[in-house]
């Protein structure tokens, strides 16, 4: 059987938070039993005739769920074939987690949690419509630590609307010395359909400056290096041996398959993506056994921008010998005066067989990247 990795997707919250534009849905709790028997029915159907690599359950809000359809969803994991060293990932929220649900966790096999802090201050957490306070997050990580959780991660955010250079710094300091295991940071981007975007369109959210957020950037890899974090992708940064092993395989374009409503699928360069709507997604199951609103062979091209736009993202960068032996060709025959033109103004290098950013050009990544779309 091949090994694969597993996305699991949870698509329930307590509440939106004002900038996200992810596939979750407050204000639908009546769906949740409906949801997870389809979901299980998915599992059984289409994730058995696999060797799991890793798994990631996300949402949403995966530790929203009651304990008994916690219970249910974990019934169908024990019967999936989970290498021996599977890494196991939950999304969890403070404010949502309890010593119960935590043990059962723990019970299902998972072995590393993703806690969504985003900040490190009370004032900022209300004026992003987050659910919780510093002191619920605390709360929760000692119980997670005293439960018996060895790898943690810690989602934060910057760039968010009111928070100073000095604010994002605190942040910071006060999250790597609680000394969890990784921590991913991202600047807010402000994206459609959302309460912020809203709100910026009307001029009435105070952001901070470009340059103010690339000192927060910098901010970001300073202090977290002090604290022995190494910097592994742009977002990412983790203590030794502590990558998150699920992301890397999207960041290196590996197969995975998804179930949940909205979750996708890559399996031997064919695309599979599931209805959005938590209302079709179960019909569907219930009818058809699966829930495909699109299915797409991608062209060899696709697969090249899509390896080039991840396998950048990664610090370490894109092994040259991969790419030949992925696609026949070298790199240079597809992108030499892209490369050569970014080489000579240092946003990146060739080093060792890889192609990566220059620290500068992690900065300009977005602006770099669009570079390698093939006409």
């Amino acid at each position: 059987m091949k090994d694969i990795s597993l996305y699991i997707h949870i698509p329930f919250c307590k509440s939106k938070c004002w900038y996200c534009d992810f596939p979750s849905f407050c204000g639908k709790d009546n769906l949740m039993d409906s949801y997870i028997k389809a979901l299980g029915k998915e599992i059984d159907a289409k994730v058995l005739q696999y060797n799991i690599k890793t798994i990631f359950i996300g949402g949403g809000t995966p530790t929203y769920l009651p304990l008994k359809m916690l219970e249910d969803l974990k019934a169908h994991i024990k019967k999936l074939n989970l290498t021996p060293n599977v890494e196991f990932t939950v999304e969890c929220n403070p404010g949502t987690l309890d010593k119960e649900k935590l043990e059962l966790l723990k019970d299902m096999g998972v072995n590393r949690l993703s806690i969504g802090l985003q900040a490190y201050d009370d004032s900022l957490l209300k004026e992003i419509g987050r659910i919780h306070n510093v002191d619920e997050f605390l709360k929760n990580y000692e119980l997670a630590r005293s439960i018996g959780f060895e790898n943690i991660n810690i989602d934060l955010m910057f760039a968010l609307p009111n928070q100073t250079s000095e604010l994002w710094k605190e942040s910071l300091i006060k999250v790597a010395k609680l000394n969890p295991e990784h921590i991913s940071a991202y600047s807010l981007i402000l994206e459609e359909d959302t309460r912020f975007y809203d709100l910026n369109n009307k001029g009435t959210l105070n952001l901070p400056e470009e340059d103010v957020e690339r000192g927060m950037y910098e901010s970001l890899l300073s202090i977290l290096k002090d604290f022995g974090y190494n910097q592994y992708e742009i977002s990412n940064f983790s203590k030794e041996g502590r990558e998150c092993r699920h992301n890397m395989v999207y960041w290196s374009m590996d197969e995975y398959i998804g179930v949940g409503s909205s979750s996708a699928s890559y399996i031997e360069s064919i695309r599979y993506k599931n209805v959005e709507s938590v209302e079709e997604y179960i019909q569907k199951i219930n009818t058809d056994k699966q829930a495909y609103k699109e299915k797409y062979k991608n062209l060899i091209k696709e697969d090249v921008e899509e390896f080039m736009f991840m396998g950048l993202r990664k610090t370490k960068g894109i092994e040259e010998k991969e790419f030949l032996n992925r696609f026949g060709k070298d790199i240079d025959s597809y992108y030499k005066d892209i490369i050569n033109k970014y080489i000579n103004v240092k946003l990146l290098k060739r080093e060792d067989g890889y192609l990566k950013f220059t620290a500068e050009g992690i900065q300009l990544s977005n602006y770099v990247l669009a570079d390698f779309l093939i006409d």
